[in-house]
Parts: C-alpha cells; structure tokens; sequence
C-alpha cells in the first residue's frame, strides 16, 4: 500500500492561514497577496575548501511580505535547508512580527550545510560570501532587510555579517543596524541570548495560569508542580526550562540529537548540561533511564512538551503517542497541521509558534533601535531613578521614625539597566500579545484553537497595512 505523501511546510502554514482567513472580511486577492512570498533569492557560490577544492554552496534569502519595512529574520545553517522550509519561516515571520507589534515584515534565509564539517575559517568564508551575495541583491540593510542567528548560527556569525555589510557601505552611520543577535560588544542588546526562550516562559505561564483552558485538559492553573519534557537543549529549550524549572516545573525528560533521558521524580537541568559537557551526551545522566531514540521522550506522560528543535517533530506517524496536556512549541512548526487536529481529538491544548516564539524578533528590534539610536537603553535616566528611589526611602524613614533593611532598599531603588528594560519590554509584550489572542477565540465560538485566534489576528494587522498603504484600494 502506497505511503500517503505528507504536504510541504510551507503549506502547513497554509493550511493554518486558509482556517483563519475564513474568520475574516476582507477581499480575496489582499488575502492571496499576504499569504503569498514577495521574494525568493536562490543562491549559489563556490567556496575553496583544503587541497585547493571548490564546494558550491547553496542558500536562500526569502522576503515573504514587505507591508512593513524592513523585514525581518533570522539565517539557518543546516544539511536540511531548502526553499519551501525558508519560505515557510519567512511566512511565520511575518504573522509573528505582527502578533507582537514589532513594525517588521517577514523574512528568512538559509545556508544548506552541515557546519560540523567545515572548520571556523571556512564556516567564517561561507558566511561572508553569503553576505556578500545579500548586498549585490539588496536583500540586506538596516531599512531593508535584517537578519538575525537561528538554528545553526549565534552571534558569532552576526558580528561576521555586521562586519562585511560594513565594508561594502564604510562610514554609513546605521551600519550596525543591519543585522541583530550581535555580540553586546558588536551593537548587540543584554538580554537577547535568552529572549526566545524566556518569551517561550512567559506565554507558557500565562496559559497554564488560565483557569478556562487549563480546565479544558483537566489541569489545575499554575506552573508549579507541573511536569515538563524539552526536546532540544540549545539556545530556546535551555532558558525555556531554566525559567519554566525555576517558576516550579518539574523537569522529567529530555531529547537531544544523540537520545533521550527519563526520570519521573525529575532532573537538574544544569546538572543535564554539566554531565552533557563532559561526557558529549545527555546519555548515561545518573539517575534517568536513557534511550538512543530521541522521538522517545516526546511520547512520555507529562503536563507540558516544549519542543524547541525543528520543525514537523510531531506528525501523524507519532501524534497518537503523545500524552502531554499542553504542547508549548518553542520551535518553528513543530506539529504539522494534520497532527494538531489529532491532539486536539485527543484534548491536548496547542500553544502556537507565531505567539510563543516571538520572544527572539521582539528583543531583535529593541537591538535594532539600539543600533539606530546609538544609546544604551538605562544610560539616560538609571541614576535619576535611582535618586528619586533613595529620596523616597530616607523621606519615609524620617517620618515612620523606622529603618528600612538593607535588602528592601536595594530593591526600591535600584534604577533599571539595559537588561531589566529588555525583560520588562519582552515580559509586557508576550502578556498583551497572549490577552490579544484569547480574547479573539472567546470572541468566536467557530475558532476552535489558539493557532487560528493567533492567525486572525496578525493577518487582520498585516492585509489593514496593505489597506493603508493603498495597494488594495
């Protein structure tokens, strides 16, 4: 019997608009124009590899909308890159701008390598070649389009990026503007190595603290005592379980390229990561029942699943051995369309990608004001708050006649730096954007999930920008 051909990403995403375009009113052809990508660049370059040889590299940069500019996204380096899941992630990137306000159109981009081959110097030529390519196209620059680290890439390769956008455009004042995720001593921001995963915390949070939903998968509101299992331990499902642990979760499984752990009375995750480091394995960790099938772990009984790896992770092959209550997808599109329909037969909640993995373009563009304003956020008015703080303490001391302990007093003036800002920004951002998306559902008894809540209203934000702008008069 012939296996039935899963669809492409892209069309999951699809699939996804298609539901929520139903909910709203406006002309076919806007709709048509936002869903589809504005511009696709497929790239191929040589690269000198040892011994004289030449490798031709292939990448993608993917504009999906330009209602707003510029856009926005960040760059994957991975063996399993290719076009439909570069336009897939520049789709979701625009419908996440949108849900968080964050004045971007979506983009995407794609290098197709497997970067443990390749040595530093030759992942650093790779890098700026790509670059190079970007600006010869104009699809790079600090008011066209900026890119930002994703799977495979970190701050290293952004300060490689900054640093060959720059030579091709010397003395432009806004040239750290052009890419985000830099290194802080590079234009970057204090607190971006941490945002998507905190964001992934705080929209976590507040689904597990409403009452509403939690009674609909039969579990009490909070996070503490909740029992949780991360697939992933990089950038977004470490601080992901770090806050989620710290908020009281209890950490009983753990997925990695290499296998997966188990122990229903709970793990320390950095004790995960101190063994990890040592050993090159989450295998073997003391105290867990280990498996070399990393899959295992998705399927143990648990309150929240945090995939935070790739995309399509939980499909129709694996949906039904899924037990967890709440699917929190730190990842970009790790349920596939016909799988989220099966969990929700099976009275599992869904908290969307384009919500919950927001927290990493929403700290983007605080670095890319940053880089525009060329001012720290706190440098201006730190101190003043501070003062203002110490003034208030000693006023109440002198009247109360009392003294207040030295801990409370820190706490009371202690003006906010640039990573206190940053928190509070992301913090104020994941609440609004979350409140946005439950009030659509309950406005709607036909939305019959967060995702499409969350699709209606960022495609309601971005077609009323192409509305704006005039093009769909």
């Amino acid at each position: 019997m012939a296996t039935k051909k899963r669809s492409s990403f892209f069309a999951d995403v699809n699939r996804s608009f298609n539901r929520a375009a139903r909910h709203l009113d406006f002309p076919k052809g806007l709709l048509e124009q936002v869903r589809a990508c504005n511009a696709v660049y497929h790239m191929q370059f040589p690269v000198r590899m040892p011994g004289g040889k030449y490798e031709v590299i292939n990448a993608w940069r993917v504009e999906h909308s330009q209602h707003r500019s510029p856009t926005k996204g960040g760059i994957r380096y991975s063996h399993m890159v290719n076009q439909d899941e570069v336009m897939a992630l520049a789709a979701l990137m625009t419908y996440k701008c949108a849900i968080v306000d964050v004045p971007f159109g979506g983009a995407k981009g794609g290098i197709k390598i497997s970067t443990p081959k390749y040595s530093v110097e030759q992942l650093e030529s790779i890098t700026r070649r790509y670059t190079a390519e970007l600006v010869k196209k104009n699809f790079i620059g600090p008011g066209v389009d900026v890119p930002a680290p994703d799977y495979g890439t970190g701050e290293r390769e952004m300060s490689w990026i900054m640093d060959t956008y720059s030579a091709f455009h010397p003395g432009r004042i806004d040239n750290q503007a052009c890419v985000t995720g830099k290194p802080v001593s590079q234009g970057g921001i204090r607190g971006r190595r941490e945002a998507t995963g905190l964001g992934v915390y705080f929209g976590t949070r507040e689904v597990l603290n409403d009452k509403h939903l939690m009674a609909q998968v039969g579990l009490s509101p909070g996070v503490d005592g909740k029992t949780l299992v991360v697939q992933g331990l990089g950038n977004v499902g470490y601080f992901a379980t770090k806050f989620l642990t710290e908020a009281g979760c209890k950490l009983v499984g753990v997925a990695e390229r290499e296998g997966s752990i188990a122990c229903e009375t709970g793990m320390h995750l950095e004790d995960i990561m101190a063994h990890r480091a040592e050993t090159g394995s989450i295998l073997g960790f003391p105290g867990s029942k280990s498996s070399e099938n990393p899959s295992d772990a998705l399927e143990l009984e648990c309150d929240v699943l945090v995939p935070a790896a790739l995309e399509r992770q939980i499909t129709q092959d694996n949906v039904t051995r899924i037990k967890a209550k709440v699917i929190a997808e730190g990842a970009n599109g790790p349920t596939s369309a016909n799988a989220e329909d099966i969990l929700h037969e099976q009275g599992s909640l869904v908290i969307p990608d384009l919500f919950l993995n927001s927290g990493g373009v929403t700290v983007s563009y605080f670095e890319w004001l940053k880089n525009l304003s060329h001012v720290r956020f706190g440098r201006m008015d730190r101190r003043l708050q501070e003062s203002r703080g110490a003034h208030i303490v000693d006023s109440i001391e002198e009247l109360t006649g009392g003294k207040v302990s030295a801990a409370r007093r820190s706490g009371i003036i202690h003006g906010p730096d640039e990573h206190d800002l940053v928190r509070s920004g992301l913090e104020d951002t994941m609440v609004e954007a979350y409140n946005t998306i439950v009030e659509r559902a309950l406005s709607n008894p036909e939305i019959k999930s967060l995702r499409t809540a969350a699709f209606c209203v960022s495609l309601e934000k971005v077609a009323s920008s192409y509305l704006e702008l005039g093009v769909f008069p």
